[in-house]
This record gives structure tokens, sequence and C-alpha cells, in this order.
């Protein structure tokens, strides 16, 4: 089984729980602008080849961490567009 299929299934009740203003809050989720220059400078680093390992691991968690938000936003999405248009 993939890590994202894990997170999916472990993730998956988490959308039962939520209400339409609490998926939309979760739809609307970014980065603060500090935390994405950061991973962009991560990402060029990345693409250049030249991170530090410590800067590896950072990047890591980040991606990891952003891989957790996208399926709650997928989660959130799909809910909201379940719910009766008014």
């Amino acid at each position: 089984m993939s890590t994202a299929e894990i997170l999916q299934q472990v993730l998956g009740p988490f959308a039962e729980c939520l209400t339409a203003d609490a998926a939309r809050k979760i739809v609307a989720l970014r980065a603060d602008p500090e935390t994405q220059a950061r991973i962009d400078a991560l990402a060029e680093k990345a693409n250049d080849g030249t991170l530090t390992d410590e800067e590896r691991a950072d990047y890591e968690k980040f991606r990891a961490t952003f891989h957790v938000v996208t399926i709650l936003q997928s989660r959130a999405r799909k809910l909201l567009s379940q719910q009766p248009k008014s």
C-alpha cells in the first residue's frame, strides 16, 4: 500500500466530521508568505541538486505536510460539491 493510499484511508473519516464552513476554510488554506518563500527556495535548490542534508530533510517534511493538506482539501472540496446549492 502506498503512503498516499494509507493517508486517504486514515484521513477518510475526517471528512465526515466537517461542516460546510470548516470545509470552505480548509479549501482556502495556504502557506503564509514566509513559509512559501522557504519552500520555493528549497524547491529551487532541489531542482538544482544543491540541497544540504538538513535542507533536504526540511524540504521532505514540507512536502509530506502539504501532501496531507492536499488530501484534506480534496475531501473538503468533495463535501462542498455534494452540498445542496442555495
